[in-house]
């Protein structure tokens, strides 16, 4: 009895002393991100609060607070469990359509630039589509997990899952909000195929997705008024073209070093949303080409660490805990391809942050969450890694 009682104590002491398994390379991506983030916030910002609120600390004290909820989140989601997100994946993608339907109700719902897509808490406002692309990636990873052999066998087993995804997208697109649409879209298709749809299955939702996305552009004479301004911003450099002709400027006014951090032109009135969308802008003519490189190195750290443990994870047939960090990575990647190539002309202006560095509270709050919830992915990877050698025996640790 006394014997049980002691190994059991002793079980205890050990899961208490358990260490926590920290990727080093993709901490020092995301966190490089956010510092430099925040400077250039500083840096976009200072003018504009002394303009509208006459305080110029009202961005930076705002933005500190956002990441200082987002590091608080990022923590609570490391330590918790993974099976939790596995279990509450269906339940979540319920909370996400009722969130949707909250933006459209008098009261709650906020219209900002014509589009719905906030919901007022009162202390805050709330950008419900940053909250849908993260349970999005969860939905998705438990029920490619549940119903592999379903999404391997035939293309209705591929487009099962669309289904419920199908009303996110239709809300999202009510709202309007193309960009989120097109990212959990993207996103999807892409875990789908790294979950074991075929290759014919992938390409025909790949051209399914375009089909709507041009459909969508040809629908919408904002739309197109901005695929047109993409085409020759210089047609109409101070309307239609104003964003991208200032954004294009900024960028070469930077040249190899930059003006100087704290030096742009641009960010004074000529740039719209200098301190959210078009922040890489700001960075490039501050910084120049180096400083943009190394923000584009700091990405590709953080996506290819996310992958790596996506494929550490597979290894080891944990396909809930790969599906996710597959997910996340392609989301975070593509979204900061899109907002760069935006900021560099090479895409049509698009309204998406540059994740862990624009200003805004919900992108900043679910980005941190990313960076937790993939913090335990690697953990509990390790962990598994861990435990298996254990009970394989000792001759293992040859």
């Amino acid at each position: 009895m006394s014997v049980a009682m002691g190994n059991q104590e002793h079980s205890a002491y050990l899961t208490r002393r358990q260490p926590y398994y920290v990727d080093g390379w993709f901490l020092f991506s995301a966190l490089s991100l956010l510092a430099l983030g925040y400077v250039m916030v500083v840096s976009a910002s200072l003018h504009l609060g002394e303009r509208v609120y006459t305080n110029i600390t009202h961005y930076p004290l705002r933005q500190f607070v956002h990441i200082v909820l987002g590091l608080v989140m990022a923590f609570v989601l490391a330590k918790t469990p993974l099976s939790v997100w596995e279990k509450s994946g269906p339940s979540l993608i319920l909370v996400a359509l009722g969130l949707l339907v909250l933006v459209f109700i008098p009261g709650l719902g906020v219209k900002v630039n014509g589009s719905y897509r906030w919901v007022n808490l009162g202390v805050a406002r709330v950008q419900v589509s940053e909250l849908v692309k993260f349970i999005s990636v969860i939905y998705m990873a438990g029920f490619l997990t549940r119903h592999v052999d379903m999404v391997r066998k035939s293309i209705l087993g591929v487009m099962k899952p669309v289904l419920p995804l199908g009303l996110v997208f239709g809300l999202l697109m009510l709202e309007p909000d193309f960009g989120a649409t097109f990212v959990i879209a993207f996103t999807v298709i892409c875990m789908m195929f790294l979950g074991g749809a075929k290759l014919i299955e992938f390409l025909t939702l790949v051209l399914f997705g375009m089909v709507l996305g041009v459909v969508a552009i040809v629908s919408s004479p904002y739309r197109m008024e901005r695929v047109m301004a993409f085409i020759d911003p210089w047609a109409d450099p101070l309307d239609s073209g104003f964003q991208l002709v200032q954004s294009l400027i900024a960028m070469g006014r930077g040249e190899w070093l930059g003006v100087g951090l704290g030096s742009s032109i641009q960010k004074l009135f000529y740039l719209p949303e200098a301190h959210t969308d078009f922040i890489f802008a700001v960075l490039g003519e501050e910084l120049g080409l180096l400083g943009s490189c190394l923000v584009i190195l700091l990405f590709g750290l953080f996506v290819w660490r996310a992958f790596q443990m996506g494929k550490a994870a597979e290894r080891l047939n944990l396909r809930f805990y790969s599906l996710m960090a597959y997910g996340l990575g392609v989301w975070v990647g593509l979204q900061a391809f899109v907002n760069i190539a935006v900021n560099m002309g090479a895409l049509p202006t698009k309204g998406l942050t540059l994740p862990l560095m624009s200003y805004g509270g919900s992108s900043m709050v679910v980005m941190c969450m990313v960076v937790g919830l993939l913090c335990r992915i690697n953990h509990e990877t390790k962990l598994d890694h861990e435990n298996q050698i254990k009970r394989s025996g000792p001759w293992q640790y040859a």
